[in-house]
């Protein structure tokens, strides 16, 4: 994992890996789409992107649109954060979001106070941008009552 600069010296987000499954994935971030790797033969969702189903071992696998509106499963603020890369963010919210097309993803929650983040709160998916031109899925509170 390499850690990008800015020019005052301070470090930035990490840009992630890009695997051979992934590369739609990451492609789509760069028009700030979000997609989900979808199976075929099982008509699944996945993510992450990966090679094979995780379900049913098949290797007939999509990409296609998602709604990029979630609902937040668990969460934890980061006080002080392990990764110098986002000593600047803290405190910042880490969440698990569960996707209306029924994955999970590991994500920021932001533009909010990070301790107001709660299990159950409609999220919607904003973009934050990487150095090399990709995007970043993150999360903002869509609005509407938490859902039990």
């Amino acid at each position: 994992m390499s850690v990008i600069e800015r020019p005052d010296g301070t470090p930035e987000r990490f840009s992630p890996p890009v695997s051979p499954a992934a590369e739609p994935f990451w492609a789509a971030t760069r028009e700030r789409r979000l997609v989900l790797q979808w199976c075929r033969s099982c008509d699944r969702p996945i993510h992450f992107p990966r090679e094979a189903c995780p379900r049913c071992l098949g290797a007939e696998l999509e990409f296609r649109p998602a709604s990029g509106l979630g609902t937040v499963h668990a969460v934890s603020v980061m006080p002080k954060p392990a990764n110098p890369t986002m000593a600047e963010r803290a405190p910042y919210a880490v969440a698990l979001v569960d996707l209306d097309e029924g994955v999970r993803m590991l994500t920021n929650v932001v533009g909010v106070d990070p301790w107001s983040v709660a299990v159950g709160v409609r999220v919607a998916v904003a973009w934050e941008p990487l150095a090399d031109g990709r995007h970043l899925a993150v999360f903002v509170p869509a609005g509407g009552e938490p859902t039990p």
